[in-house]
């Protein structure tokens, strides 16, 4: 299974495997990861799963389709690599993922 490296606000990482074909929200969510609040459950109608892809990450990760763009104008300290981890999926060639988490959601 791919793992997933999350990092908070503080710098505090913690690394985890997902399942392939789930979410990186999910993932998340089902690991405890502090500053994944995923108010919506993954259905692209909050903000509350945003995170920052590592630059390395990125072209790997995709763009947000407008749906995930019209959401992150909620998002608190958007920045170019911002996603909405909900929108992310699980995929073999993520293994090694790197998202952080803003110092706080929506």
């Amino acid at each position: 299974m791919p793992k997933i490296t999350y990092i908070d606000a503080q710098g505090e990482s913690r690394t985890v495997e997902g399942e392939t074909g789930s979410t990186v929200m999910e993932v998340a969510v089902r690991n405890a990861i502090p500053g994944i609040e995923a108010e919506c459950g993954g259905a692209c109608a909050c903000a509350t799963c945003h995170v920052y892809v590592d630059d390395a990450w990125a072209a790997k990760t995709g763009h947000p389709e407008s749906m995930e763009e019209d959401m992150l104008d909620f998002a608190f300290d958007v920045r170019p690599t911002s996603r909405l981890s909900c929108q992310i999926r699980v995929k073999d060639d993520l293994d090694g993922l790197i998202v952080r988490t803003p110092a706080r959601q929506g």
